[in-house]
């Protein structure tokens, strides 16, 4: 029966209500600083761009996102997806479901119907958001977003959102949702460029700059707030 309530329309609409109310509470409350300071002047000449964020900072990634610019998401396609794209869409964002992995998982997954959908998301204008990680592997860039931008063009931005005061989840994700009145620190990493032409080792440095730059704006951003990443690499299982 829980799990009936649970996937009623009703239901998901009610959490996704809350959830945006919270989300504006502790963005009006809590204090954010940019690094660097002008990011969105350094950004504004090269939207629409792909900002890149590791899973779990799903729940903050939208205090990063430019003011008055056009911006998509990709939200996986399970339940709790669709809670996350209810609460986007009250935030202004366009989600796209689907959600990339290994070949023989993306039809499955809608992601090859994605990427399309995320491909004329830029060619219109609209900055998209996604995870470079692949679910149930954290911090460990898939090929997903280095294909996004070496066939769309745009560059890839790496980001991290974190809150001083916060709620960190023992997931495998190691999610983390803000909480009011703390203060914040929002990084912004170099743009990493994939070439139309590019062959595999190309788009293996690629790979492995959005994961190093990821793992640089992470540890900058919990420094900045004086803590530290619970999701460290140093930190996970070897």
């Amino acid at each position: 029966m829980l799990k009936k309530i649970g996937r009623s329309y009703f239901v998901r609409s009610l959490i996704a209500r809350v959830a945006t109310a919270y989300f504006r509470i502790v963005r009006s409350t809590s204090h954010f600083v940019y690094e660097p300071a002008d990011f969105e002047a350094r950004v504004a000449p090269n939207l629409p761009a792909i900002a890149a964020m590791w899973h779990g900072q799903h729940l903050m990634i939208h205090y990063a996102w430019p003011k008055n610019t056009p911006v998509s998401a990709l939200i996986s396609r399970h339940g709790d997806g669709e809670i996350n794209a209810m609460v986007l869409e009250r935030l202004g964002v366009t989600p796209i479901r689907g959600s990339g992995g290994s070949p023989d998982k993306m039809r499955k997954r809608g992601g090859a119907m994605a990427l399309r959908e995320m491909l004329r998301a830029l060619a219109g204008g609209s900055t998209m958001v996604l995870t470079a990680d692949v679910p149930k592997i954290s911090r460990i860039a898939g090929p997903g977003i280095v294909l996004l931008a070496q066939k769309s063009g745009r560059p890839i931005y790496p980001v991290a959102v974190v809150a001083s005061r916060r709620i960190d989840f023992n997931s495998w994700d190691h999610a983390s949702v803000g909480l009011p009145f703390s203060k914040g620190a929002i990084v912004v990493g170099d743009a990493i460029r994939v070439s139309a032409d590019a062959g595999p080792e190309e788009c293996e440095a690629a790979r492995l700059a959005v994961q190093n730059g990821l793992d640089d704006v992470h540890r900058r951003a919990y420094a900045l707030v004086g803590s530290k990443d619970p999701g460290a690499r140093e930190a996970l299982p070897q």
